[in-house]
């Protein structure tokens, strides 16, 4: 069983940076592949980055590549999703996933989630 955290949201500005945290329990943290998700007001979960277990080799989505920068921190369980030039259409709940075996660009292919962090970008 694996437990996530996130903390890190809050209310900026636009143009601004945020840094969301995820902590992670568990000894195979390692391991799992970990994705950041995010489901606005009215909207479905869409996905944003992820960054295998090994290797750690990051994907983004469109939108955020570039802007987004997905990492992670093998000996604090910890995987961070730092985000500049925030824009009003990302505000949002940030979601953290993890899953023990591949990574994924969607939400069936994370068995861990945790419990949200709230983004407010003002414009």
């Amino acid at each position: 069983q694996v437990q996530l955290v996130e903390s890190g949201g809050g209310l900026v500005q636009a143009g601004g940076s945020l840094r969301l945290s995820c902590a992670a329990s568990g000894r195979t943290f390692s391991t799992y592949a970990m994705g950041w998700f995010r489901q606005a007001p009215g909207k479905e979960r869409e996905f944003v980055a992820a960054i295998t277990g090994i290797g750690s080799l990051t994907y983004y989505a469109h939108s955020m590549k570039g802007r987004f920068t997905i990492s992670r921190d093998y000996a604090k369980n910890t995987v961070y999703l730092t985000m500049n030039n925030l824009k009003p259409e990302d505000t949002a709940v940030y979601y953290c996933a993890a899953d023990h075996s591949r990574v994924g660009l969607q939400t069936y292919d994370y068995d861990y989630w945790g419990q949200g962090t709230q983004v407010t970008v003002s414009s």
